[in-house]
């Protein structure tokens, strides 16, 4: 089902991609190993975070939060966006309207 938006998906998804890739080990979602992550060209790291964001956008629809790596993905409703964090600083935030 994914998180309510008033922005379209496409541009949501490549700023989450953007965001998710951020997040300096975020391969540990799939339980990847950091050899395999190094292996991967740039073509397939992007696959990766691509189908990540495609993952995080709809299990926050019934998940309000979710551990990537050492970071934390957050839908916020009330603020309409979805904000990324690693540790206690916020890296960034997809707006979703």
């Amino acid at each position: 089902m994914g998180v309510k938006h008033g922005r379209d998906y496409g541009d949501i998804l490549q700023d989450l991609t953007k965001a998710v890739a951020s997040i300096p080990d975020s391969y540990v979602f799939f339980e990847m190993e950091a050899e395999d992550w190094e292996r991967l060209g740039t073509e397939d790291r992007l696959e990766v975070h691509e189908a990540l964001a495609e993952d995080l956008f709809y299990a926050l629809g019934t998940q309000p939060s979710i551990d990537v790596g050492s970071g934390v993905v957050i839908h916020d409703p009330v603020t309409h966006r979805i904000n990324i964090l690693v540790g206690d600083q916020q890296m960034t935030f997809v707006p979703l309207v």
